[in-house]
């Protein structure tokens, strides 16, 4: 029978290409139990690499995905009401404490501040969750770690995590890869051909130039994969480029055309 830790392991390498140091540092960061923030724009890559890391690690990993209507409840647990009486449910966080799992919690700043106020105990010395509605107080296994992940580019200052939680994490910033190293990631992840992979690279590129001049956020690294699948699919490039990379980002029409006199020039 399958054991938690199973259920929750990473068991195919998922596709990862190291920017700098970020993987050997992570390393040391989960030797040492250390609470670890990831910062960067949407669809960069963090994810990508939390769950890299875990099937490195060998590491089971429970994925948060944080809204603004996710209770501490939601993260903890609750009573559910059954024919028979009532039952604890252990919720996410919880879980990953009991069996010893990374447990990323993406785009934290989505969640309350009254919910994020639970994980900090486990960020600590203490390394502790209290289930305050069921009386019991957690010592997180020795395996347990805490990843977080945020675009700070991208929020409010109604939506930024406290200092007093901020500074129980290490940080990493990550950032859209150069354009060489985008350009070979886009061919292995998708099996496009790196002449035509760089072309999308260059289009992503022009977009991001126009980050505060238009567009709230530029083309992601996702969404170049998204028109790379496309075309190897036998979609013509330039509506694989407006389907996937110019249409999600803007409704704006002079920014559409702006891209779309790129996608046009570039396979022209």
């Amino acid at each position: 029978m399958t054991t938690d830790k199973e259920q929750y392991k990473v068991h195919k390498e998922p596709f990862y290409q190291a920017q700098g140091k970020e993987v050997v540092l992570y390393e040391a960061a989960y030797a040492a139990r250390l609470p670890v923030m990831v910062k960067g724009p949407t669809g960069c890559g963090k994810s990508r690499f939390v769950e890299y890391m875990a099937w490195k690690l060998g590491k089971p990993l429970i994925t948060v995905a944080c809204n603004e209507d996710m209770t501490a409840s939601d993260l903890v647990g609750r009573y559910l009401l059954e024919a028979n009486g009532t039952r604890w449910l252990d919720g996410p966080l919880t879980t990953a404490a009991r069996i010893g799992a990374i447990c990323y919690l993406d785009e934290i700043v989505e969640a309350r501040q009254d919910t994020t106020v639970v994980i900090h105990p486990l960020t600590d010395h203490r390394r502790t969750l209290p289930l305050d509605k069921k009386g019991e107080l957690i010592e997180a296994h020795p395996d347990f770690q805490l990843v977080i992940s945020y675009n700070p580019g991208y929020q409010s200052l109604m939506k930024d995590l406290k200092q007093s939680t901020k500074q129980r994490f290490t940080a990493f910033d990550f950032d859209y890869p150069e354009a060489t190293l985008e350009t070979q990631i886009i061919a292995r992840e998708t099996g496009l051909d790196e002449a035509t992979s760089a072309k999308l690279v260059k289009i992503g590129q022009t977009a991001r130039n126009l980050k505060g001049h238009g567009l709230d956020e530029g083309i992601s690294t996702r969404l170049i994969v998204y028109a790379a699948t496309l075309i190897k699919n036998g979609v013509d490039p330039k509506d694989a480029c407006r389907m996937a990379m110019a249409r999600p980002i803007t409704d704006d029409s002079d920014i559409r055309a702006t891209l779309d006199h790129a996608i046009d020039a570039t396979f022209a």
